[in-house]
């Protein structure tokens, strides 16, 4: 009787075992190769080289300019460093501020007992957002003075929508039969949060952030409307003078600020993303 269509040895069909070698290939993990996170020369190189080339073409136009009275004195005596790391300063504080705010509300908002208030919290959120940030800023100045803590208070408010909303979204978009995986073999519900929820949830969180970054170091040029510093200083005496060096170097600055954040938080996207969520290629 002819053995045709099985396999040698054996009463299996031969397309059963080419079956389950199939699956087999298709279920077995990545190797480490795979899902080894990498960042390319290109990743690390290109921006940083495209900012010093900007930045050293931007120093020596200013080392032949010929500045008027009026412009060597807002870009002498250190002004231009103090800008600077003013507007450092501003999106730091800010940021960690909006951290601290941001991701630990939308973890509350997504637990049972407290999710029928995520409406209002984000309404709240959206009303931040929306309203124009130097009437914002402005408002907070008739409350609490001129000062850096009002300027800081305004970029904050500006500045949670982003980590709210992506907080909420990652953690809500997590495969409830996981969830109850977890709870199955007796983890806590702490447990289940650090441990499957939020590291699940970590890329939508930190794109949140990411944007956040960025949206700071655009908002915190206004802060010198409210006494708060920062190179918004140099933008306004360029506009108001009429000084375009002033100007010019004020937005070449908070533009290379920006992309610079930018940059450095793409890398910790990459870097902080859960070794498996990487995609397979």
């Amino acid at each position: 009787m002819s053995t045709s269509g099985r396999g040698p040895g054996t009463d299996e069909p031969a397309y059963e075992d080419a079956d389950r070698d199939e699956f087999e290939h298709e279920s077995a993990p990545p190797s480490p190769a795979a899902t080894r996170r990498r960042v390319g020369w290109r990743k690390l190189t290109f921006l940083p080289a495209l900012l010093v080339a900007v930045l050293l073409a931007t120093w020596l136009w200013f080392r032949q300019a010929d500045l008027d009275a009026l412009s060597r004195n807002a870009l002498s005596d250190g002004q231009v460093t103090k800008a600077l790391w003013q507007h450092v300063q501003l999106t730091v504080i800010s940021t960690f501020f909006v951290l601290i705010i941001a991701i630990p509300l939308g973890i509350l908002l997504t637990r049972r007992m407290f999710r029928k208030a995520t409406p209002v919290a984000m309404a709240f959120a959206n009303m931040g957002q929306a309203t124009p940030a130097i009437g914002l800023l402005a408002l907070l100045v008739i409350w609490l003075g001129i000062g850096r803590r009002a300027a800081l208070i305004g970029i904050i408010v500006y500045a949670v929508l982003p980590v709210l909303s992506n907080t909420i979204a990652g953690l809500k978009a997590n495969d409830p039969t996981l969830l109850e995986a977890a709870r199955g073999i007796g983890m806590s519900p702490l447990g289940v949060l650090t441990r499957v929820e939020l590291p699940l949830a970590v890329p939508l969180i930190l794109a949140g952030v990411r944007t956040a970054l960025v949206l700071n170091v655009g908002t915190a040029t206004l802060a010198v409307f409210g006494g708060g510093g920062g190179l918004g200083v140099l933008i306004t005496t360029g506009i108001t003078s009429q000084r375009m060096p002033v100007l010019v170097l004020g937005s070449i600055l908070t533009v290379a600020l920006a992309l610079l954040v930018d940059w450095l938080a793409s890398l910790a996207e990459l870097m902080l993303r859960p070794r498996g969520l990487e995609v397979r290629t």
